[in-house]
């Protein structure tokens, strides 16, 4: 059964003893009906006596003791208390002192019904004074054990973990930035190019295509690069017999000697040259242009 943030404060402060006896006589009327309620006044007397053994006693200040006494009627210098003088009983008769028995005689008997015996209310507000203050010690503890060191506290007063959902703003895909691309055309005239090379300036990749380079029977076409950086002509591998054949060779090599060298094709017996010189006649050359500058 759901309660109201009352009847869970009733609860509360029956457990602490803090309500009036109307109040009091209240939350055990509603704790004889229903025996939800029960269960909860029982849990915060639990809760309440885990505090009580976590925090000790505590003296009041002076001035409390002091707001107490005034608050009760004890400040300032107090007067004697005067009780009212005993009535006499009458004598029938006159009589000897001596022939008086003292048996016969009524004594006065002391009227204590307007004696207000203080030092009980004193000790019953001191009472009520320190359990109090241990009571607000012990709840000002419990917020900042709460707040600083939960895990101290028994799991039944640990607070709850909020899950507390961030939404991040989708990351935005950085836009490919274009790279320079370059390229080459391998022929042995304007009018008859053989092969397109293309080479990717930032990976150093290059593709061969064949356009019009007819296929040897016996023999194979043989790329390489020649530069004056470089002491010899190196070669680049065997272009293979599809349309393109892509190779990462030129990742050794200095961008410069790259973009500036001179790319020859030989044909050399199938399977490339037998040692990696140059056998075979050059039959193809060209240079590289840019043809996609790279991003600024």
């Amino acid at each position: 059964m759901a309660y109201s943030e009352d009847h869970i404060a009733l609860a509360a402060e029956y457990a602490l003893g803090t309500l009036s006896a109307e109040e009091r006589v209240q939350v055990e009327a509603m704790m004889s009906v229903d025996k939800d309620f029960v269960a909860v006044v029982e849990a915060w007397e639990r809760k309440l006596g885990v505090l009580n053994q976590m925090v000790g006693l505590v003296e009041p200040r002076p001035e409390v003791w002091e707001k107490i006494r005034v608050a009760i009627g004890l400040a300032g210098t107090q007067e004697a208390i005067v009780h009212p003088e005993a009535a006499q009983p009458a004598v029938a008769a006159v009589a000897e002192p001596s022939s008086i028995d003292s048996s016969t005689v009524d004594r006065p008997t002391l009227d204590r019904s307007n004696v207000i015996d203080f030092s009980q209310q004193a000790k019953r507000w001191r009472g009520v004074a320190t359990g109090m203050t241990a009571i607000a010690a012990m709840l000002v503890a419990l917020i900042a054990v709460q707040a600083y060191r939960p895990e101290l506290l028994p799991p039944g007063l640990r607070p709850k973990a909020t899950q507390q959902v961030a939404q991040a703003p989708a990351p935005v895909a950085p836009a490919v930035a274009a790279q320079a691309q370059y390229v080459a055309l391998l022929q042995t005239d304007a009018a008859s190019p053989a092969f397109i090379l293309t080479v990717d300036a930032a990976t150093k990749n290059f593709t061969v295509r064949k356009v019009g380079a007819e296929q040897q029977a016996g023999k194979s076409y043989e790329l390489w690069i020649v530069s004056d950086k470089l002491q010899r002509p190196r070669s680049l591998g065997v272009i293979g017999s599809n349309e393109f054949t892509s190779r990462a060779a030129l990742a050794a090599y200095d961008p410069d000697v790259v973009n500036q060298a001179t790319y020859a094709v030989t044909v050399e017996p199938e399977g490339g040259s037998p040692t990696g010189l140059a056998t075979g006649p050059i039959v193809f050359t060209g240079k590289l242009i840019e043809t996609v500058p790279p991003a600024r």
